[in-house]
């Protein structure tokens, strides 16, 4: 399965981090780079549910292919959905639903920042994008 070339990109940033205090600070940089959702896309009928924060994702289809946005008032959640997105914008319905949650932040390196109630909450949200591709 190939990779959308900003996963190449996040790959290739957070393989070279030398160590976890670097991959912590890359986590915030992609997070701060997430662009703003407008108030508008803020509302309950976006919010996904099954995150402690509040997480919102909007999508739409383009040419056969998903675009997410997504936003989150916790800045660690946003550096971890900004890695969601990376992965999966651009893809198509089906290759969305192949997306290997626990082994792409593995890839990263990762891991062990997902706690078992983040990892549920980006399960949450991928879950949702397939919702929406459905």
């Amino acid at each position: 399965m190939s990779f959308p070339a900003d996963a190449v990109t996040a790959l290739q940033t957070f393989q070279a981090a030398t160590g976890w205090e670097q991959r912590a600070r890359l986590l915030m940089q992609w997070g701060d780079r997430l662009p703003a959702l407008s108030d508008v896309d803020k509302v309950e009928a976006n919010r996904v549910h099954g995150c402690e924060s509040q997480v919102w994702l909007v999508g739409a289809l383009q040419d056969g292919h998903w675009q997410f946005a997504a936003g989150s008032d916790a800045r660690l959640i946003r550096g971890l959905v900004a890695l969601l997105l990376a992965r999966v914008n651009g893809l198509s319905a089906a290759e969305l639903q192949q997306v290997d949650l626990p082994e792409w932040f593995n890839q990263l390196g990762l891991s062990r920042q997902l706690s078992p109630s983040r990892s549920n909450g980006l399960n949450a949200v991928l879950q949702r994008m397939n919702e929406l591709a459905s």
